[in-house]
């Protein structure tokens, strides 16, 4: 549910990149925000405990126009991708306006790939979300790596709806911010709808 501004006249949206542990979220944040102008970002905040970590930033990307006359702010999020931080994983769902899931392409982690996916769609909906009407996007990471499940078969498993998706390598940046526009023009499409 994006939050506007009026002072500001700014309409601040949420994306949270979800997935299981250790598939790349947190590398495409810090990535995106090594890559985009001091002007146009905040503080890349990351919140640590002992055992799990949380990091966001928001930024004002200036190609992408206004609705209204209000400028649109993106506020990125990850989330920790092991099993047993749920209740951290709700919180930071929530009032989320695009979801973007990575998955990790080793073929030893499509179980946990398909044990994210459920748990995603799980916590959206006891916060009142349905995935298939949400912004929702699928980068398939790790596609430097030997020992990777084929596209299509990502595809079958992952996709069965046929969202966006984005072959990426987050480690290089290879394919980060394409996820990134693709995710944001879905968030954009759905404000032009509700505003």
């Amino acid at each position: 549910m994006s939050f506007i501004n009026y002072s500001s006249r700014e309409i601040n949206c949420k994306i949270v990149y979800y997935g299981p542990g250790l598939c790349g979220k947190t590398t495409n944040l810090q990535y995106i925000y090594k890559k985009t102008n001091p002007e146009q970002k905040g503080k890349l905040i990351s919140l640590a405990t002992e055992t799990e970590r949380t990091l966001f930033f928001d930024f004002l990307p200036l190609a992408l126009g206004d609705i209204k006359g209000f400028r649109v702010r993106f506020h990125l999020y990850t989330v920790p991708g092991q099993v047993f931080y749920a209740a951290s994983r709700k919180l930071i769902l929530k009032g989320v306006d695009g979801v973007v899931f990575v998955a990790d392409s080793q073929i030893d982690r499509m179980e946990a790939n398909i044990e994210s996916l459920e748990d995603l769609k799980i916590n959206l909906s006891e916060q009142g979300y349905d995935l298939e009407k949400l912004p929702f996007v699928i980068q398939y990471n790790k596609r430097d790596l030997p020992n990777i499940v084929p596209v299509d078969e990502l595809n079958k498993v992952l996709n069965p709806n046929g969202v966006p998706y984005f072959e990426a390598v987050a480690t290089q940046g290879t394919g980060v911010f394409e996820t990134l526009k693709g995710i944001a023009k879905l968030v954009l499409l759905e404000l032009k709808k509700n505003y």
